[in-house]
C-alpha cells in the first residue's frame, strides 16, 4: 500500500454522494497527481479492500474505517519536523480544534501557502496540503486520519467518532456491563 491508495479512498469516502464515474484526470488534478499515479492508487485500494473495485469508486467504509482506527499509524507512522508554516492538521484542524482546547504549539502540514505557525507533521502524501485546501470534507478526514497517527487517548477517540459520522457508519452498538448477546 502506498500513501496515495489511502489518499484516494479518502476522496472517494469524503465525498457527500457518488458524483458519477471519475476520470483519473479529473481525480489526478483534485489530488495532485497524475493520472497514471490516480490509476494505480485507484487498482491498490481495490485490491486492498478500501475501494470495492477498481472500476468503482464505492468504498468500503467498514474496512476504511478499519483500517484508519488500527492500522493507518503503524503503516504511515508520523514524522514530525521543526517549527514553521502550514496548514492545521490532526488536533489543531477545525474539526478537532474546537472540542481540544490547548496552549501547545499547533501541528501544521508544511506548506508555503500556510498562514499559521506550529509544529510540522509531514503529509502521508506530498499532495495532501494543496488537496486539502480544494476539498473541505477531505481536509477533514485527512485531518482526522492525522489525529489518529499523532493524538493521544482522547484525540483519538474523538477522531473515531468523528470518522465515523464523515464515513456515515452506524454507532456501535454497547451493551451494560455484564451482559451478553447470548440467550
Amino acid at each position: 500500500m502506498k500513501p496515495q491508495d489511502l489518499l484516494v479512498a479518502l476522496h472517494f469516502a469524503s465525498r457527500q454522494e457518488p458524483r458519477g464515474p471519475v476520470t483519473y484526470a479529473d481525480l489526478g488534478r483534485a489530488l495532485g497527481i497524475s493520472h497514471g499515479e490516480a490509476h494505480n492508487a485507484h487498482r491498490r485500494a481495490a485490491l486492498a479492500g478500501l475501494v470495492r473495485s477498481p472500476t468503482s469508486s464505492d468504498v468500503h467504509r467498514a474496512a476504511l474505517y478499519e483500517f484508519l482506527v488500527h492500522g493507518v499509524r503503524y503503516v504511515f507512522p508520523p514524522v514530525r519536523g521543526a517549527p514553521g508554516r502550514g496548514l492545521p492538521t490532526a488536533h489543531s484542524a477545525p474539526a478537532l480544534a474546537q472540542e481540544l482546547a490547548g496552549d501547545n504549539l499547533p501541528i501544521v502540514w508544511p506548506w508555503a501557502r500556510g498562514e499559521v505557525y506550529g509544529e510540522t507533521l509531514k503529509p502521508i502524501y506530498r499532495s495532501v496540503p494543496e488537496a486539502a485546501s480544494k476539498d473541505a470534507r477531505l481536509y477533514q478526514a485527512l485531518a482526522l486520519v492525522d489525529a489518529l497517527r499523532v493524538g493521544r487517548a482522547r484525540e483519538r477517540s474523538l477522531a473515531c467518532d468523528h470518522l465515523r459520522k464523515l464515513l456515515r457508519l452506524p454507532e456501535p452498538k454497547h451493551s451494560p456491563e455484564g451482559a451478553t448477546d447470548e440467550p
